[in-house]
């Protein structure tokens, strides 16, 4: 019985093996558009150590608030409707908080009704770096200081006109130049141990 059975499969043998070829073939090409599709492959990443402005994270820590590290070196959120220029309105230039690099101006702010300072247009076109966000699942386009890589909040496409952008900012990664003002920029501590002046500010 047995040995008439192998008689009957044997034609099939070539049949088989082909079918198995093919479906590895299949297999190893799914597994390459796997590969080229993949949210790692997307977007570009810059360290900390390839910002034009670099501070040890020590020097951070000291002139900072919790707040303020968290929100810019962690890419941490404050909660909604908290921040400290949420409702300011004081005419202005907005300002990295770890940097001093302007950001916004007052003039360019708007309510969104999102519980976080938000802006439909930049100071200048290259004072904001953007990177794709595929953190808690979904896709969003970071913002972060052009020039020292702080993490600042998130670029959406529902602003008003004329730019239909909505940059939504912590208030934490801010600070704030009043008209007229003289304004302050950081600089990573030197040689000879002179120390960065302070852009802190209590939320």
């Amino acid at each position: 019985m047995a040995c008439r059975l192998l008689r009957c499969l044997a034609p099939m043998a070539p049949f088989v093996s082909l079918a198995m070829r093919q479906h590895r073939r299949s297999a190893m090409r799914a597994g390459r558009l796997l590969n080229v599709t993949a949210p790692a492959s997307l977007g570009t990443c810059r360290t900390k150590k390839t910002w034009p402005k670099s501070f040890s994270q020590d020097e951070l820590r000291k002139r900072l608030t919790p707040m303020q590290y968290h929100v810019t070196q962690e890419k941490g959120t404050e909660s909604a409707f908290r921040g400290e220029y949420t409702d300011h309105k004081e005419d202005g230039t907005y300002t990295c908080v770890v940097c001093g690099a302007s950001l916004f101006t007052s003039d360019k702010k708007f309510d969104s009704g999102s519980g976080w300072p938000s802006f439909f247009d930049l100071v200048k076109e290259d004072a904001i770096a953007l990177m794709d966000d595929f953190s808690y699942g979904m896709h969003r386009v970071e913002t972060s200081c052009s020039q020292c890589g702080a993490h600042l909040g998130h670029l959406f496409d529902d602003g008003p006109r004329p730019t239909g952008k909505r940059y939504c900012i912590n208030s934490a990664s801010l600070s704030f130049q009043p008209k007229n003002s003289v304004p302050e920029v950081a600089e990573p501590s030197g040689a000879a141990g002179q120390s960065v002046p302070s852009s802190k500010s209590e939320l």
